[in-house]
């Protein structure tokens, strides 16, 4: 054992450092556990049959001859599953209609019953003895249908006169949220001295994760449990939904498992109806049922992302300061609401709709709708880019009418240190905050006084050259601040760390890994951390960014507990009052004296051989990260190509546990919003609702050589006031402050080729095809 373990590197392993990702051996190296790697003897095959219509009524499903089929062991259908008491997916939350009833959308049966509302809705599910014998079962189901009128997009859906999704939904509006003042707003506008106005829209998004989605469930007659493994971000919450709104059971008969996880991004945060169905159908055949989703599926049927539709307008007087901000959104909630997809833009979006600036005034009004398409829930960033982005365009707007400075008329804007902590007009507090300091970080990275040489340079191979600039904050948290975490000291020589957080690729096993090294400075090899167990704990999972924040503050507490125990078990061991011990690298000893006892032999002398500290921590508010991000592009304008020259931001993220993470956090998040600006959009045929882009050959998905020139910064300057780590959670940064400075910089390009008007009608995605449009004066 190690007396000095700072001396013989361990703090090399510590927060703070550059630790590589103790995840990535084994994912480099293919012994890796996603779901799909994971098979149980006698295990059978799942496969949905999915609507081809986007809308229609199912008028019978004959499965005779699927049943009568080679290894077809059950064809289950909706009505069977409501004969056995399977219940419908509900939404409760507290948001109203316009006109004061309860929130208005269809109950969702986990397979359909009597009605499709999207296409790829799974209508039966085929269970055999292989993956082949259940798809050439599934041609062999007749399912029949009365098509119906669909209707698809937001402005068919809230026109009059069209066709609803669900009766009780009238206008197809789901729900409505008004926020601030109209009268306050209509006098800043009436007296200000310069206005703005945009109508902006935030496509469509397929999270689209490396890995699909999976579940694998099994049933154990003697205790009447159900294991269901799964590709999650939330085990207990996948577990209490299957076992209390599907199943109807006690969630103690439910145990769910998840291993390595192929990115999550908001899309895996929730129970889907074709894991209750796995489950329900383990239950019924009594043995394992499989299902792995093919891609199509995913793109077809798994949750979408942002899609809504704004009017913004800023008002500000002669010097550039914001008087009133008034915004107007349609929000497209698919066929089905996600209770998720609801919160997040009827409220989540709209708390940080002012983002780092000192705006008072407000009328902000988000409508939410059906359409028949699939439904839409938590995207990476989740409400926050959508707001960011409307904010940030009526800033560069702003700044091009008054010919100011963009990051000057920001600056006038900021909330100033002294002003923290701050609430904002939507009730939000932000703890701390140096914006105007990020903002001079971030315009010194980017060289932004040389831009015009810059811009010449480009001229001169024919080429426009544009700049764009966010400053932003996000909230994070999912406003769930309690986390359980376990930390075992065991006797044969490792540290147990057990997390109800999820890892789905964020590295975070090694962030907590790096706060456990902090308290007992043992080498990181002997710390395990483990994940992906709702037996072993209930919590809320990872989602918002707030893994590191809520349960590393959690590790840290019960490390420094798991400490003081040992000291109280040692005292007794040496003889000695537990005052006069000092703990150092795994060894307790009495000070002064060369009496000492190691941590792990303490352990081993315990009746469980191990020392087990079991807590609950809090804390006390969400964190507030925030950033200057900068892009330069440049524009071919023959062909209208975009080219992503540089790409620098100033990162306020508190304390920073492990920086070669968080610059990767970062760095990928903004290539997924580099991702909306120019290429990805879900796309539907308008007239009857198939999907246009449901494979990698359609969906523009973001490539590794699209952006160059990252030039990534973090300022830990600035702690977080609200947890005991001061870290704030970095995981959708990048992706919030890509887009605004992507389209930014393009926008900023067309301008000054005298495109003025076109740059202000910019929308997403920017494809080669839309900006040369633009720079012939016709976008939009």
């Amino acid at each position: 054992m190690v007396a000095d373990g700072m001396e013989a590197g361990f703090g090399r392993f510590g927060s703070g450092q550059k630790v590589r990702r103790i995840e990535d051996e084994a994912l480099l190296s293919g012994t890796g556990r996603f779901t799909d790697d994971f098979s149980l003897p006698g295990q059978a095959h799942c496969v949905f049959l999915r609507s081809p219509h986007a809308h229609a009524r199912v008028t019978g499903i004959d499965t005779a001859a699927a049943l009568a089929m080679p290894g077809v062991l059950a064809v289950i259908t909706g009505a069977e599953l409501t004969e056995a008491g399977v219940k419908p997916l509900g939404v409760a939350l507290p948001f109203k209609r316009p006109d004061g009833s309860p929130l208005a959308a269809p109950p969702r049966t986990i397979l359909a019953t009597d009605m499709v509302r999207f296409a790829g809705e799974a209508v039966a599910a085929i269970i055999a003895e292989s993956p082949g014998q259940a798809r050439d079962a599934a041609e062999a189901v007749e399912v029949g249908y009365e098509e119906l009128p669909a209707v698809i997009g937001l402005a068919r859906a809230s026109a009059p006169g069209a066709p609803l999704v669900w009766p009780a939904a009238t206008g197809n509006v789901v729900a409505e949220t008004h926020y601030g003042d109209t009268a306050a707003a209509e006098a800043a506008f009436a007296r200000a001295a310069h206005s703005v106005s945009l109508d902006i829209v935030n496509q469509r998004l397929a999270p689209a994760s490396m890995e699909p989605r999976m579940a694998l469930a099994e049933f154990d007659a003697a205790s009447g449990r159900i294991t269901l493994r799964l590709s999650s971000q939330m085990p207990s919450g996948a577990r209490d939904t299957l076992a209390k709104e599907i199943l109807g059971i006690d969630p103690a008969q439910v145990r769910v498992l998840v291993g390595d996880v192929g990115g999550g991004f908001g899309m895996k945060t929730g129970l889907y109806p074709e894991d209750g169905v796995v489950a329900f159908a383990a239950r019924k055949l009594g043995r394992p049922v499989k299902w792995a989703a093919t891609r199509l599926e995913d793109f077809l049927s798994a949750t979408h992302g942002r899609d809504t539709e704004s009017r913004a307008e800023l008002a500000l007087d002669a010097e550039g300061k914001v008087l009133a901000l008034r915004v107007k959104t349609l929000a497209d909630m698919g066929a089905y609401q996600r209770a998720s997809g609801v919160a997040i833009q009827l409220m989540i979006g709209p708390w940080v709709s002012t983002s780092i600036y000192d705006i008072t005034t407000i009328d902000l009004r988000f409508t939410a709708l059906l359409t028949n398409t699939t439904p839409t829930a938590p995207y990476r960033g989740a409400g926050r880019p959508e707001a960011i982005y409307l904010i940030e365009r009526l800033m560069d707007a702003a700044a091009r009418k008054m010919g100011m400075d963009p990051a000057e008329l920001r600056r006038r804007n900021m909330i100033r240190p002294e002003q923290m902590p701050y609430t904002n007009a939507m009730g939000q507090t932000y703890d701390s905050g140096s914006f105007a300091r990020i903002l001079d970080e971030g315009l010194k990275a980017a060289d932004w006084g040389s831009f015009p040489a810059r811009f010449d340079a480009s001229g001169t191979r024919g080429r426009l050259r544009g700049r764009g600039i966010a400053t932003f904050l996000e909230w994070t948290g999912g406003n769930v601040f309690e986390e359980r975490v376990t930390v075992a000291v065991k006797g044969e020589g490792e540290i147990e760390v057990y997390a109800t957080t999820q890892a789905m690729g964020q590295g975070i096993a090694t962030s907590y890994a790096q706060l456990a090294v902090d308290v007992f400075g043992v080498p990181i090899e002997q710390i395990k951390v483990v994940l992906g167990d709702s037996d072993r704990g209930s919590g809320f999972g990872s989602a918002g960014s707030r893994s590191l924040f809520t349960a590393g503050s959690a590790i840290k507490v019960a490390s420094d507990r798991a400490v003081d125990t040992a000291k109280d078990l040692a005292a007794e061991a040496l003889e000695a009052a537990a005052a006069d011990l000092e703990y150092r690298d795994a060894v307790i000893s009495v000070a002064g004296t060369d009496r000492r006892i190691g941590l792990y032999d303490l352990a081993a002398r315990q009746p469980e051989g191990r020392i087990l500290v079991d807590i609950s921590h809090s804390v006390s508010g969400p964190t507030w990260p925030n950033g200057c991000h900068i892009c330069e592009v440049e524009v071919d304008p023959d062909t209208g190509e975009v080219e992503v020259l540089s790409y620098v931001s100033a990162n306020d993220a508190g304390r920073v546990v492990n920086p070669l993470i968080v610059e990767g956090q970062i760095v990928g998040g903004a290539l997924q919003g580099i991702g909306q600006a120019l290429s990805e959009l879900v796309a539907y045929d308008p007239e009857n609702g198939q999907p246009l882009s449901a494979s990698f050959m359609d969906y523009g998905m973001p490539r590794a050589d699209l952006a160059h020139g990252y030039v990534t910064q973090l300022d830990q300057s600035i702690p977080c006031r609200t947890n005991p780590l001061g870290v704030k959670g970095v995981g959708e940064l990048g992706t919030i402050g890509a887009t605004p400075a992507v389209v930014s910089a393009i926008a900023d390009a067309l301008a000054r080729a005298g495109q003025e008007a076109a740059a202000l009608r910019l929308q997403m995605p920017l494809t080669p095809p839309r900006v040369w449009a633009a720079l012939q004066g016709a976008a939009g």
